[in-house]
């Protein structure tokens, strides 16, 4: 059933909650605008087309979510696709691709099928994610380094898509760097790296890519003024900047385009898919709210239709802008609607000087962006790993980054399917040949083996494989682990094999724990997970004396722990 969080929101809401709503939604409205602009850049496309994405899909997302405080506009993510798309077909392509892409989401949704996502392993997301890090941060070296439009025979808006072809292209022309402009750059990146160690009190309300573009851009128009010292600006890039919104208008549609264009548009949905619920799934880890994922899922699919309709590019869940939303204060969607509403008035108001903010600064914003999305802390959890993710992990970043994304998708999953089904097939030979592993969670199941459970204490026992399509199994029992328990219990005798994305599930089960004041014990670990535990550094964040050889031992701990 469709129902918009913040029907449920305004049952309640009062004054207070709105003047929280208010100043978060303003903060987070100040710390998109340089990002909205950069990320249309990166995506090939002009600069005003990510404030509109911002403002109308934005709208959209936080009106009809199925999240309380998530906030929405254009990602990183979508970078890749998208600069392809333009490349190939303009912008019309592009805006008939994000319209097929909201009405497949809309599908989703309606049928129910938000937990599929959440099939995609672990391994897959953190590689395409990193490849298109990598890629971003790529096409980002022309403006650090001041490459004007005129080094390039057919300008730079016609930039190699190709990660090969941009360091070609920049080996042709690395004699005409602009040392000013590597310079600001480079100012401005160190800026934005130091910035919150420095200012720690303050800059999560004001991040170091907003201050970096104001004082980038004052130091530009001084020194043009009284030195003569030139970069390329936003203006003499791509001219002048609307300051309001674009009339709305359908894209054209042709048989031909929906054909060439339609694995494009899956690509976008399920991009659209991932990014949202998890960065919906975040949230929820941040409030302690739960997220209704097929109406998230419609509400990005009316985003992504309504966004093209007013000159936008796909959108989806921003994690960051979400996680600022909630450290200001931001408690329902009224939060994302008056970000939006900022974002809109900005445009109005300001809109005529973002054409002075030097592309050298955009550069140094979408250069941190590309470090934070390439999540080194989780490849390098990865890399201690099994071999198997690592494979799949390398193999997925490396299509990413040399072929395409959509293919780095699909053989991701292929991979991940191949060596799940060989180490299912070689643990089973191990457990005496067992026919089948039943992949499931059961609560006090253990019963009739007169073992008493003390008051405070859950247990459950997990019965076969922990991994990418038992995780949400292995959620649902952590969540009904109820709220007056102070120990839980997972048994673990009958589960013989762990993969990362079950690593990462008691990951985030440990951390909804601790902030419930819960303590994990582990009953009877087998050899495998006791192994991929003691790389992955699991046994350290348990602690080592909460991991126990079999239930009589772990309910002896939970004593203990319930006498404290």
């Amino acid at each position: 059933m469709f129902k918009p969080e913040i029907l449920n929101t305004l049952k309640k809401y009062s004054a207070k909650t709105f003047l929280n709503d208010l100043t978060a939604g303003i903060i987070v409205g100040i710390v998109a605008l340089p990002l909205a602009i950069a990320f249309a850049i990166a995506s090939g496309v002009e600069p005003e087309r990510g404030l509109f994405t911002a403002i109308v899909a934005g709208f959209f997302i936080s009106l009809l979510g199925g999240s309380r405080v998530q906030i929405g506009g254009p990602t990183g993510a979508f970078a890749v696709i998208v600069y392809g798309v333009v490349a190939k077909y303009g912008y019309s392509g592009l805006a008939t691709a994000t319209v097929m892409a909201g009405i497949l989401l809309i599908m989703l949704g309606a049928f129910k099928m938000g937990g599929l996502v959440k099939f995609i392993p672990y391994t897959i997301v953190t590689g395409f994610t990193a490849g298109i890090a990598v890629t971003i941060a790529t096409g980002q070296i022309g403006d650090f380094l001041g490459l004007s439009i005129s080094v390039f025979p057919e300008g730079f808006s016609k930039m190699p898509g190709n990660f090969v072809g941009k360091i070609e292209t920049y080996a042709m022309n690395i004699t005409h760097i602009n040392y000013y402009s590597l310079i600001m750059a480079s100012v401005c990146l160190a800026v934005i790296f130091t910035w919150p160690r420095f200012y720690k009190k303050i800059t999560g309300k004001i991040p170091g890519s907003l201050i970096v573009i104001i004082l980038a851009t004052a130091a530009s128009i001084l020194l043009k003024k009284y030195a003569g010292l030139e970069t390329d600006t936003i203006g003499s890039r791509y001219g002048r900047i609307p300051s309001t919104l674009p009339s709305p208008s359908l894209p054209q549609f042709s048989v031909e385009t929906i054909t060439a264009l339609f694995p494009t548009s899956i690509s976008i949905a399920v991009l659209a898919a991932i990014e949202s619920l998890l960065s919906a799934v975040v949230a929820d880890g941040m409030t302690g709210t739960k997220h209704d994922s097929d109406t998230e899922l419609i509400a990005q699919g009316i985003a992504n239709i309504a966004s093209p309709i007013f000159g936008g590019i796909p959108a989806t869940g921003a994690i960051a802008r979400t996680a600022t939303n909630i450290k200001n204060g931001g408690k329902t969607p009224v939060a994302g609607i008056i970000h939006a509403i900022t974002l809109l008035l900005i445009m109005l108001i300001l809109g005529k000087y973002a054409v002075y903010i030097p592309m050298a600064a955009l550069s140094a914003v979408l250069i941190n962006v590309s470090w934070n999305m390439a999540g080194f802390p989780a490849v390098k959890a990865l890399l201690k790993g099994q071999k198997s993710d690592i494979f799949v992990l390398a193999a997925t970043f490396l299509i990413t980054v040399f072929i395409d994304l959509t293919v780095a998708i699909e053989f991701g999953l292929g991979f991940a399917a191949f060596f799940f089904i060989k180490k299912m097939i070689d643990v089973s030979e191990v457990q005496n040949k067992r026919d089948s592993i039943a992949g499931g969670i059961s609560g006090n199941s253990f019963l009739e083996e007169n073992i008493e459970v003390p008051e405070g204490a859950v247990v459950y026992e997990i019965d076969g494989p922990l991994f990418f399509g038992t995780v949400r199994k292995f959620e649902f029992a952590i969540e009904r682990a109820g709220a007056n328990a102070k120990v839980l219990v997972l048994r673990m005798r009958n589960m013989i094999y762990i993969d990362a994305g079950g690593i990462r599930a008691l990951e985030q089960a440990k951390a909804a724990c601790d902030k419930n004041g819960i303590t994990i014990v582990i009953s009877g670990i087998h050899t495998q997970p006791y192994i991929l535990f003691s790389k992955m550094g699991m046994i350290e964040k348990l602690g080592k004396e909460n991991i126990c050889a079999d239930i009589k031992e772990a309910l002896s701990r939970t004593k203990l722990l319930l006498e404290k």
